[in-house]
Order: structure tokens, then sequence, then C-alpha cells
């Protein structure tokens, strides 16, 4: 249509002259994103987020149902694959069960290489493969390209840094101390059973410990261990707590054996 109009005008170019001249016009839209809902004791997501980089790394694993939204997240200083096994498995306990899959995004801690022996027959991390036969969940990755695919567990990692570690780390530096792993794992359990597994989510408009005993009766049944380190989340034990954004003296309270 553009083309016939400027012709009529008088212009005697090209097509080719006339789409590279309109192109810095044209509005980019983004692909739609699709919500993908799952059934309850389907799918857990997993994905470590970082916090720290440098000499001394704070990372975070994040593992979130996706149903109920429940969350549980264990800090570490390195991501190797006994950080992803160890992470696992304590999500797992805290939950109370075992998805039947969880998905990952294409690390190769988790994926060697996709479609090695076919279409979706991918190589996977032996290590990992053992533990998902011994757990007895199926493995899933998100498409190359395709992070989106993982977003319950993607704005979770937003949701921890605002609503946790941000206030964590002013008490802390208020008193002269830097966050360390031992000091984040302890607080991030009161946090999640307190904070962010009772909040209303902004998605589903109900709170994830709520929602979660549905999800546990879905769940599959934890091999047998001798040691279950992560405390068991249910709504019945959850304290309500307001949030942890409030004055610094409610923090140092909280923090006053550290100091």
């Amino acid at each position: 249509v553009l083309m016939r109009e400027i012709q009529a005008a008088g212009y005697t170019g090209g097509i080719s002259q006339l789409k590279a001249f309109v192109r810095p016009f044209k509005v980019v839209r983004p692909d739609p994103v699709v919500r993908f809902e799952t059934a309850p004791g389907l799918q857990m997501q997993a994905d470590f987020t970082t916090i720290r980089r440098g000499r001394d790394r704070l990372l975070a694993f994040v593992a979130t149902l996706g149903y109920s939204r429940a969350a549980f997240v264990r800090f570490t200083d390195s991501e190797q694959f006994a950080d992803w096994r160890d992470g696992l498995v304590g999500a797992f306990e805290y939950f109370g069960g075992v998805p039947r899959q969880v998905l990952f995004d294409n690390t190769k801690t988790v994926i060697i290489k996709r479609d090695a022996y076919g279409p979706e027959l991918h190589r996977w991390h032996a290590g990992m493969l053992e533990l998902a036969h011994e757990y007895g969940f199926q493995l899933r990755v998100c498409k190359p390209y395709r992070a989106r695919t993982k977003g319950k567990v993607e704005r979770f990692n937003g949701y921890l840094k605002r609503s946790f570690l941000v206030p964590l780390n002013a008490t802390l530096r208020a008193a002269g101390l830097k966050l360390d792993v031992q000091t984040a794992n302890r607080e991030v359990l009161r946090w999640l059973n307190e904070v962010a597994n009772t909040r209303v989510h902004a998605t589903t408009g109900v709170q994830p410990c709520v929602r979660l005993p549905e999800e546990q009766a879905q769940l599959g049944a934890l091999p047998i261990r001798e040691t279950q380190d992560a405390p068991a989340i249910s709504h019945a034990s959850v304290i309500p707590f307001e949030s942890f954004q409030h004055p610094l003296s409610v923090y140092d309270a909280l923090l006053g054996s550290a100091a």
C-alpha cells in the first residue's frame, strides 16, 4: 500500500530501498507470553540465581512448585552438581514429596547435549540422571533461548532479592557484618515459612501455603534416608508474619545473636 502511494507521488526507487528506509520506524512487538499453569504435583521449576560475584561468591538455589507456587531456597558459594543435588533433595524434603517432573535451564550440570540421541533424546549429566532415578522424577529442560518457560521460578528470584536479601543485607551492614552462606540459610527458612509461602501470590490470588496441601497429596513419596535436614512446610505449622520489610530494629532483634 505504501509503495503504491509514494509511487503515485513520484517515487522511482525500488522496494528494497523503501524497506530499508521504513525499518527504523517499525514497532517491534515481543512474542506474547502465554502463562502455563500445571496440575498439582506435576512440575517443580529449579534454578540458580547469582547474589554476589567475585571471590566471595554467593548464589541461591531456588525451587518453585508449579501449582501452589510454594518455594524453597538454599544458598551456596558454587554451582557444582553437588550444589544442585543438595538443593533438589532439600526442596523435596521441604515440600514433603517429589513432583513428577523438574524443569531446568540448559546448564551443563543438568544436560550435556540436547537431542544427542534423537529429537528430545538428550544426553543428561550422569549424576542428575541417577538422582532423577533415585527420587522418581522426570528431567525436563527449557527450549534454547526460551528461559521464560520457567517463569515461575525466574519471577521468584526477583522477589527473593527484594523481600529477603535487601533488608537482611541492610541489617547486617548496620551491624558491621557481611552476609555469608550460613547466615543466609539460617534466616531464609524462617522467611520462607513466615513470609514468602504465606503471602497472597500475585498470579494465583491464593497463599502458596493454602494451595500446598492439595499439591502435596499428588507428590511422590520420598525415598527412605537416614536424615532429613530441611523442615517440611505445612499450612498448619505456618505462623503469620507481617514482612521482613520493616525498620532495622526488627532485623537487629532477629540477628542479635550474630552481632
